[in-house]
């Protein structure tokens, strides 16, 4: 059975960037519901016992029969991939192998921060922005709903909720704001540098 993930920092150590208010509700209410829906989605099916949350994206992704599945499995990856990304900063320190794959890949960090968050802007409704490695080269996508690189086929590094609950309760309608606040300042880049490197 899947287990709600446990923070790796404090309920406060965000703020003032994001609050213990938003992670209680974010981490202990929507992500807990998607991992309890998966579990029932397994306990009802035999088949599913003992495959990996990402092996559930991929034999529900495109079924009409598992949709339900997908949609739940999906979003606790996306979860957890958020969640392990969060790490409180002043300005963004990103190590050198991934700050020059970024630069040859976007032209400069400002070139990716701009496509990062103009992917989360203009993502219609809920979904994802994601920095995903594709064929060796860096790239922004966003993904609707519960749509993921997994299901994509790529190599998901980073990802920024842009589904109303991952901010409305400190940015209200400012979505663009809560984005730039990520890159900025919640953003555990040795984490993507170590996915970097995990992915080639």
């Amino acid at each position: 059975m899947f287990e709600l993930i446990k923070l790796p920092y404090g309920k406060e150590d965000l703020a003032p960037y994001m609050s213990s208010n938003t992670l209680d509700f974010h981490h202990g209410k929507h992500l807990n519901a998607y991992v309890t829906a998966v579990n029932d989605f397994v306990s009802k099916d035999k088949s599913l016992e003992g495959k990996s949350i990402e092996d559930l994206i991929l034999l529900s992704h495109n079924n009409p029969d598992k949709q339900g599945l997908f949609n739940n499995a999906g979003q606790v990856y996306n979860h957890e991939e958020f969640f392990k990304v969060l790490k409180k900063s002043e300005k963004p320190s990103v190590p050198s192998e991934l700050e020059s794959k970024i630069k040859s890949d976007f032209g400069s960090f400002d070139a990716f921060k701009e496509a990062f968050t103009t992917a989360g802007k203009t993502q219609f409704g809920s979904g994802w922005a994601w920095l995903v490695l594709a064929n060796g080269k860096l790239e922004v996508r966003k993904y609707p709903n519960a749509m993921n690189p997994v299901a994509d086929k790529v190599h998901g590094l980073l990802t920024c909720d842009v589904w109303e609950h991952a901010y409305y309760l400190d940015y209200q309608n400012r979505r663009p704001d809560f984005l730039n606040t990520f890159i900025d300042h919640l953003v555990n880049w040795e984490y993507v540098a170590e996915k970097l490197k995990n992915a080639k």
